[in-house]
């Protein structure tokens, strides 16, 4: 039997140490790539969180974050919705190496980092 709850749990504690890592790759290693790529993850997890709420299913296998809050019908504000397709490409690159994309500064990596901490709270508090 599909236990809706232990779904929801599961997306939401990977969305947590995932942002955890993002976290620690960012600040102290300096890793920004690998933080992005993560940053990414928990997002998508928390997301994710929101759409096995929403539907009562599991998740598509996808990572688009805009196409996984459409599903959730979670209203994101234009902002947000800009920062999610900014996110998007960090996934890609963390997948696809040969697909390369800018990496910005590491100040701006701790932006993105900052705003990932709002909106997953958000999120998560929405479950």
């Amino acid at each position: 039997m599909f236990d809706i709850n232990k779904h929801i749990l599961y997306w939401r504690d990977g969305a947590t140490k995932d942002l955890q890592f993002a976290d620690r790759l960012i600040k102290r290693d300096q890793e920004i790539a690998y933080g992005l790529f993560f940053v990414h993850l928990a997002l998508e997890k928390a997301i994710k969180a929101c759409v096995s709420k929403q539907t009562k299913q599991v998740p598509p296998r996808i990572h688009n974050l805009l196409v996984l809050a459409k599903l959730a019908e979670i209203n994101l504000s234009q902002e947000q919705s800009d920062y999610c397709t900014r996110m998007n490409l960090y996934n890609i690159e963390g997948r696809y190496p040969d697909m390369y994309f800018p990496l910005p500064s590491l100040e701006k990596a701790k932006e993105y980092l900052a705003l990932a901490k709002e909106m997953i709270k958000w999120l998560l508090d929405q479950l």
